[in-house]
């Protein structure tokens, strides 16, 4: 008798253990509710990261420029996430920015932290090692390099780009969205796209090579979740070295150039802003 109450015993304990791990398996990653800014959910190994202020449309700021380099970085050390889909919340992707949440950007200090998230964050999403989707639903006027990162770009048909930030505010584009937009659509393209914004428009980006897909509003994310579920399909190893091996030559480009071009930034920021 004891012998049997023995071996129940363990048995209770083997399967309480096994019932924990499942549940411990089952959880979500804690990262996935740290960042004020983003929304992330994830079904069968398809994590969808949703940008957003307050359950609406982001609006950029000193918060997510500082959240969004850790949480990239995060994502990219979690082997669980096999595609990624980005996207925004509401009626824009990333539409606009508060300026006045960074502080006086004109001190050097206030600065250097800002060329450091601005390197640290794309260096850290061209470092998730899991094909990206981008998804954009509306207008992506702010930190289109963002996107550019991804593998494959399916915008809405009412969706736009622009830079509208740098040279309409009279600084310098430097933040990589030069780096990014010369690396996809040529760098006269680019040039021309960063030194008179305007509104350029999906199916233009399309026809630049930059959009793969333009779809319905109503279609977008199903249309993003089919494609990253027919990616599922492969093994993971598969998965991550081809993202490993297409991001590559754009990763070298940012390591070499985004650090210089925000110096740039903000010595003309500097310029503009500075006391005279």
């Amino acid at each position: 008798m004891r012998v049997l109450l023995n071996v129940l015993k363990r048995g209770i304990l083997l399967c309480s253990t096994l019932m924990l791990s499942q549940l411990a398996l089952a959880q979500d990653p804690a990262y996935f509710t740290r960042y004020d800014n983003l929304k992330m959910s994830r079904n069968d190994g398809i994590l969808t990261v949703t940008m957003h202020s307050k359950g609406d449309s982001l609006i950029f700021g000193a918060i997510p420029h500082e959240q969004f380099a850790d949480a990239f970085y995060e994502i990219g050390r979690d082997r669980a996430n096999r595609v990624v889909i980005l996207t925004g919340a509401g009626k824009d992707w990333m539409g606009s920015v508060d300026f006045a949440s960074f502080g006086d950007v004109t001190i050097a200090g206030n600065w250097a932290k800002l060329v450091d998230e601005g390197s640290q964050v794309l260096e850290n999403i061209a470092n998730i090692h899991a094909p990206v989707i981008c998804a954009v639903n509306g207008k992506a006027w702010v930190h289109t390099e963002f996107c550019l990162l991804a593998n494959y770009i399916v915008a809405a048909d009412d969706a736009s780009f622009m830079d509208a930030p740098h040279f309409t505010g009279n600084i310098v584009p430097g933040d990589g969205i030069f780096t990014t937009w010369s690396y996809v659509a040529g760098p006269n393209r680019a040039q021309a796209f960063l030194l008179l914004p305007s509104a350029l428009s999906a199916k233009d980006a399309q026809s630049w090579g930059v959009v793969n897909e333009v779809v319905p509003q109503a279609q977008l994310l199903s249309r993003a979740q089919a494609i990253a579920q027919e990616w599922n399909k492969k093994s993971a190893l598969t998965l991550r070295y081809t993202r490993r091996h297409f991001i590559q030559p754009l990763k070298e480009r940012i390591v070499h150039e985004v650090g210089y071009g925000l110096l740039l930034e903000g010595d003309s920021a500097q310029d503009s802003f500075g006391k005279k």
